[in-house]
């Protein structure tokens, strides 16, 4: 069964990378725009964003297992359909199909939660987070292969024969939590939430291509804090909200929370840089040269580096609990980043500077669902996950949109092209440490933080006894 769920994370990080390699190429084969080809990631990431919330708080109410099937039957569908898209808008609509992908991590990592023996529960949530790293690896040199020698069609082919396998694999294998909460579904407060979170991601991902000060991203962004602020009055009302807030606001599942806004930030760097350093013309200075395939291969240690890994989290936590693993990975993973920062651009010194920002990456992120559970009740496991997947993608959303920012407004000209520099590169490492350090910050002052709060608490009650 783990292995079952960890392949569907597997398959959910291919489902991000499956149009990377031909985005650039996309305008020409589909006879459309760049700024409309775009739409084929921004699609996919606006509707995970929506889904993996409210996949995550029905399959605590109704089922997890069931809500999964749900997942993989939408990805399977939306690959199916951008096999035969006639044309680029129909393929938008497939990429947001499969965009329900981003639930099936957490729903994963709730299912084994409850039904697993305790003693495996640790090994299993650690390769199925890791799995998207690893996924992220050796999704590019795949995808990258199959558009090349046989057309981008076989790759949403190849998809949805995947999925379709993995959801009868899931039919057959897992079993189903017998936990239940029951009770009514929050339709307003999952309007609210879709509403606020399509706000505030069309202006990060957009920010770039529209202008950050123009009138739609600031209009998107005072929109997203209008929205959040209503959606979080109702949600304190409502008696089964989609998202208890007051769980949230413990200080082991917030500052969690804010601690992967930020790993995301600063692992997305290293896998984003990285390729763009390697296929970068050798007349910049810091570029290798090298086709996307090749530099897809030179990645692939990291996805060997994520396997080994993951079972070693799972150890540490066991043994030192999962905030010292996420502070391990997280200097590790900021020590990775200023290594990316400072090396001489070598092929051999990137791939290792990349690998130790995969060993980081692997310990972070599997340790981060094991602290969101230590931390909610098993009732609230898959709403609260997702929640938390939220925040990883909304951190590797904002490295996108700030590499972006940086890389259009630190230019040079080389050979009648516009390209980054290297200090854009430098500056978006060194930022990308900033946020690995500030992370290992917040979890190093998180027990004080529950002492304090515990102390809140106890004095009134020694007071008032």
């Amino acid at each position: 069964m783990i292995l079952v769920l960890a392949s569907c994370g597997l398959a959910v990080s291919l489902m991000q990378t499956l149009v990377v390699p031909l985005l650039p190429q996309f305008p020409r084969l589909l006879d459309t725009s760049p700024a409309t080809v775009a739409w084929l990631v921004t699609a996919t990431l606006v509707a995970g964003a929506v889904c993996a919330p409210l996949l995550g708080r029905l399959g605590d109410m109704y089922g997890r297992k069931r809500m999964l099937v749900l997942a993989l039957g939408l990805v399977t569908a939306g690959s199916a359909l951008g096999a035969v898209a006639p044309g680029v808008e129909v393929l938008i609509v497939a990429r947001v199909l499969q965009g329900a992908s981003l639930g099936v991590v957490p729903l994963g990592i709730s299912i084994m939660r409850g039904v697993l023996p305790e003693g495996r529960v640790g090994s299993g949530v650690a390769l199925m987070s890791s799995s998207l790293g690893i996924g992220g690896a050796i999704g590019l040199p795949i995808t990258g292969l199959v558009a090349e020698h046989l057309g981008w069609r076989w790759l949403f082919a190849g998809a949805a024969v995947l999925c379709a396998v993995l959801l009868a694999l899931v039919q057959r294998t897992v079993a189903e939590s017998a936990q239940r909460t029951g009770g009514r579904f929050d339709l307003l407060g999952a309007i609210g939430l879709g509403a606020a979170l399509v706000s505030l991601l069309l202006a990060i991902s957009k920010g770039s291509e529209w202008g950050w000060g123009s009138p739609r991203v600031l209009g998107l962004l005072v929109a997203a804090v209008v929205l959040f602020a209503l959606w979080g009055r109702l949600e304190m009302r409502v008696r089964t909200p989609l998202v208890d807030l007051r769980i949230s606001a413990r200080p082991a599942v917030l500052w969690t929370n804010v601690a992967s806004v930020l790993i995301g930030f600063s692992m997305f760097a290293g896998f984003l840089l990285t390729t763009q350093v390697l296929q970068a013309p050798t007349s910049t200075g810091y570029g290798q040269g090298l086709s996307l395939i090749a530099a897809g291969m030179v990645l692939l240690p990291v996805g060997a580096v994520m396997v080994v890994f993951s079972p070693i989290s799972a150890r540490i936590s066991d043994r030192r609990g999962a905030r010292t693993t996420l502070i391990i990975g997280a200097v590790i993973l900021t020590a990775g980043n200023i290594w990316q920062a400072t090396i001489p651009p070598t092929v051999p010194l990137i791939m290792a500077a990349t690998t130790v920002t995969s060993i980081g990456a692997a310990l972070a992120y599997s340790a981060i669902p094991m602290l969101i559970m230590d931390a909610v009740p098993s009732s609230e496991t898959a709403a609260a996950n997702s929640l938390n997947s939220l925040m990883r993608m909304l951190g590797t959303s904002s490295c996108s949109a700030f590499t972006a920012a940086v890389a259009s407004g630190m230019v040079m000209r080389v050979d009648g092209h516009a390209v980054p520099t290297a200090g854009a590169y430098t500056l978006v490492y060194v930022v990308a440490s900033g946020a690995g350090l500030a992370a290992v910050g917040i979890m190093a002052a998180l027990p004080r933080l529950a002492r304090a709060r515990r102390a809140a608490v106890v004095a009134p009650a020694t007071a008032s006894a």
